[in-house]
């Protein structure tokens, strides 16, 4: 008797087994093997990295709050190629009508670094926090006038400038702008 009640507790235990394998391989839709196979470097890791001259920059102002302007950078892809956009770019305030940086960089704010792939004509874009200039005492900021953003699409040397004209603080300690990792 407690033999086979021992038989029959081995049993159901390995019909368990079986039958959370069988669920497993429904829902993964491979066995273990066949997964680590599949899980193998993908096509759009082949997918080569987007260069600036394969995007174009611009910028939507979405809303404002007391203080704050928010906004996005969109990046889209004017190649005849598919690419791939990650992680953060790189983000500033410029004016004096020939480049010159204007304060401090842009923060990045804390996000996935995802990759995003890009056929041509599709966007990546990247949330952007301005505080406003006004919010600080001018001996502090030392205000001064804007005339756009300077963008870097990740992992570029070269910028790209888009107008947005606004008011920055020449002073680097008065952070006025952090932006995200661009997604799709």
């Amino acid at each position: 008797m407690a033999r086979s009640l021992w038989h029959r507790s081995l049993w159901s235990m390995l019909a368990l087994c079986g039958f959370a394998l069988a669920a497993s391989l429904h829902l993964n839709g491979a066995p273990p093997a066949q997964a680590a196979a599949v899980s193998a470097p993908s096509s759009s890791s082949a997918v080569p990295e987007c260069r600036s001259a394969d995007l174009r920059a611009d910028y939507r102002a979405r809303d404002a709050a007391t203080g704050h302007r928010f906004g996005v950078i969109r990046l889209r892809n004017v190649s005849d190629r598919t690419c791939v956009v990650q992680g953060y770019g790189g983000l500033s305030y410029v004016g004096g009508g020939d480049g010159t940086q204007v304060g401090a960089a842009a923060d990045r704010d804390p996000g996935q670094a995802r990759r995003v792939v890009l056929q041509p004509g599709e966007r990546a874009r990247s949330e952007i926090s301005e505080t406003v200039a006004q919010n600080y005492p001018r001996a502090r900021c030392r205000p001064t006038p804007v005339d756009g953003f300077r963008v870097y699409v990740p992992d570029s040397t070269r910028s790209q400038f888009v107008a947005r004209p606004t008011t920055g603080c020449r002073n680097d300690a008065v952070h006025l702008l952090s932006h995200k990792p661009f997604h799709r």
